[in-house]
């Protein structure tokens, strides 16, 4: 039995530094001038303290996003967490096509995260990715489709073939 799992975050570099960017702009003022604070109004306190908080809320539940991917002899497990709290699951019996594919999330999609096929994605259904232009594409029985993003893609690739005739198994 072949087993395809994969977790993904999103941990780019240039996320950090466009997360950072706006906390230390809010921070720097507030500690090279904070004598002039503690004597200032307490709505400019308050202000400043509520938008760290929203800002710190923010970049936690970005840095917390994480998409896994769980292929075995079942079917196609997923979670895009915070989204998804359980962990979806397609057993090969719904699934009428599965394959791993290069795509452009810009243009299909209008960008990453999860995209819900509305707008950039319409005709192309759902998308859940985290970085990168590699996907695995499934195409449902009920003419639903959800591309899955990868990082591993010759690993999905041969995990998909092991896995090819479950599929034909389960044709109409």
């Amino acid at each position: 039995m072949k087993v395809f799992v994969e977790e993904q975050r999103f941990n780019q570099w240039w996320l950090y530094l466009l997360l950072a960017i706006p906390l230390i702009s809010l921070v720097l003022p507030f500690i090279f001038n904070s004598g002039d604070y503690v004597n200032g109004d307490k709505e400019t306190i308050t202000g400043i303290t509520i938008s760290l908080v929203l800002m710190v809320f923010a970049s936690l539940l970005i840095l917390s996003i994480r998409l896994r991917t769980k292929i075995d002899e079942n079917g196609i497990y997923y979670q895009f967490y915070p989204i998804n709290f359980n962990e979806k699951f397609i057993p090969w019996s719904d699934i009428s096509k599965c394959y791993v594919r290069k795509y452009n999330p810009l243009t299909e999609y209008g960008g990453w995260g999860y995209r819900s096929g509305f707008g950039f994605g319409r005709g192309r259904g759902k998308a859940l990715n985290i970085r990168g232009n590699q996907g695995i594409q499934l195409e449902l029985k009920n003419s639903k489709k959800l591309l899955l993003g990868t990082q591993k893609r010759a690993e999905a690739a041969m995990v998909l073939l092991t896995y090819e005739n479950k599929i034909k198994r389960h044709e109409d």
